[in-house]
């Protein structure tokens, strides 16, 4: 029994994503791919964000810290993930997948929340422009960032509290490439009702909170960019969201899709796999979203491409 809680399990096995032997190769180098475009794209927007200085404003403070929750989340999947690729048997002990399942509910709770921070910072640039520095001030900014991770955590210790005190029996195979709420729900020999409405209230807090104050910050913002007399002005005010309505219609739409439907609609086979979209593809495709169509990104990456050149 592993120390601290009911389990008579010592460790899971982890099925992973396909149990076909002639793809495991082929999939941990397209994975592996994936990775580094991530970790590449999220520390490269961090570096550029730390090292330009017409870059520390309430935007790319957030956005900085967007780029550091995707890093962290990809990290704590993707390299378990890639040994099971290559390993025979891809083991996990009881106190590894819990800690793998708490680091994710964290990041996950968290990219959710800083995006609704994000989209109340283009709700205070465009429709108060005048107040926008006495509004988002640095005070205000380091409080919305300690609410951001402060609801991470608690997000993260309901869904793992609501785990870890469960009892898993002779089946020890999480058929998942992590180690993942339903899975775990599934292969406990004690888990109720209970348990499931646990999980849907807290995803649905997790993901409603979130989609609620964008929508009413985004409400806002479209009657303000309508009031806009000028084409030209409409346009730019629209620029300046384009990015993080993509980033936020791609994370939100594919975690739906995941935990707010039941296990009839979507077997866990299928749903492993469309929780490679916003576990995997999501972090690497943010820094891409908001590199390719952020003007200020592009420039100050021109600017230090130009400085490390001349050095």
């Amino acid at each position: 029994m592993a120390a601290g809680n009911t389990s008579s399990v010592a460790e899971f096995l982890l099925a992973g994503l396909t149990g076909q032997p002639r793809l495991q190769v082929p999939l941990f180098f397209l994975f592996l791919g994936f990775y580094v475009v991530t970790v590449a794209g999220n520390l490269g927007l961090i570096t550029l964000i730390a090292l330009n200085s017409h870059l520390h404003i309430p935007m790319y403070f957030f956005l900085f810290n967007l780029s550091f929750v995707d890093f962290s989340y990809s990290s704590v999947i993707v390299p378990k993930m890639l040994v099971g690729f290559v390993s025979e048997k891809n083991i996990i002990s009881y106190t590894g997948c819990m800690t793998q399942l708490f680091f994710f509910c964290f990041l996950v709770f968290s990219e959710s929340f800083m995006l609704s921070a994000m989209a109340y910072d283009r709700y205070v640039a465009i429709c108060k422009p005048l107040l926008y520095t006495v509004t988002m001030s640095p005070q205000v900014c380091v409080l919305l960032l300690l609410g951001v991770y402060g609801v991470g955590l608690l997000g993260a210790m309901a869904h793992t509290g609501n785990i870890i005190f469960l009892t898993f029996c002779a089946d020890n195979l999480v058929n998942h490439y992590m180690c993942d709420i339903l899975p775990l729900l599934e292969l406990s020999c004690n888990s109720s009702y209970r348990n499931l409405l646990v999980v849907f209230a807290v995803v649905a807090f997790g993901i409603g909170v979130p989609i609620g104050a964008i929508s009413l910050s985004y409400g806002f913002i479209l009657s303000s960019i309508f009031r806009i007399s000028s084409t030209e002005g409409r346009s730019k005010a629209f620029s300046t969201c384009s990015s993080h309505i993509i980033a936020v219609s791609l994370f939100f739409g594919s975690g739906a899709f995941m935990y707010l439907k039941p296990p009839s609609v979507l077997p866990l086979d299928q749903g492993k796999v469309s929780s490679l979209f916003y576990t995997i593809v999501v972090p690497m495709l943010n820094p891409l979203i908001y590199s390719l169509r952020n003007q200020d990104v592009r420039l100050a990456m021109k600017k230090t491409l130009g400085r490390i050149t001349f050095t």
